[in-house]
């Protein structure tokens, strides 16, 4: 299981849905490894290789990343710079995780925005990427992943930001690791 922020609950009725993301990058990341051991060993051992792999190559790399991109948002686990918030209060960390979310949501969403409106134009323009493969079907997963992100830091922004504006005890405004005298 997951040390993120999300409750056990949600973790929980994603547990299908986050089975098969692992499943997918498993099966991309072998593909990948598999493709290029063949790449480098026709080139190496019969002076050929297949002209399809390397743009399938760079394929399957832009599909992992941002299925993985996908994968640590469900938990929260994109890389932080987090100098200042372990010097918080539990609430003030609570809001900045709430307001950094929502940042991140609303990039995301912009980018998901704008990966749409350029898989559409590829599709208008009918460009093949290789082999005859329309380039907008092996583009549609940037406005997928990065919709998907601006969904999972949405619902993150909410879950902080109740947190946040819970009901707290006595001494949850002091920072950890000080006496509250």
């Amino acid at each position: 299981m997951s040390a993120g922020p999300l409750p056990r609950a949600a973790e929980q009725a994603g547990g299908p849905l986050h089975r098969l993301e692992d499943a997918v990058l498993a099966l991309l990341l072998g593909a990948l490894v598999v493709l290029a051991s063949l790449q480098i060993g026709l080139r190496s051992l019969l002076d050929t290789g297949l002209p399809w792999i390397d743009p399938t190559l760079r394929v399957l790399v832009l599909w992992l990343g941002l299925l993985g991109a996908v994968a640590a948002s469900r938990d929260g686990r994109h890389i932080t710079i987090d100098a200042v918030s372990r010097l918080m209060p539990e609430r003030a960390r609570a809001a900045l995780a709430a307001g950094t979310g929502l940042f991140t949501a609303t990039v995301s969403a912009i980018v998901a925005w704008h990966g749409g409106r350029f898989v559409a134009s590829e599709f208008e323009y009918a460009s093949a990427a290789f082999a005859g493969i329309p380039a907008w079907t092996l583009e549609t997963i940037i406005p997928f992943a990065f919709g998907a992100i601006a969904l999972r830091y949405a619902k993150l922004s909410v879950l902080e930001a109740r947190r946040a504006l819970r009901p707290s005890a006595e001494n949850d405004d002091v920072a950890p690791g000080t006496d509250p005298r």
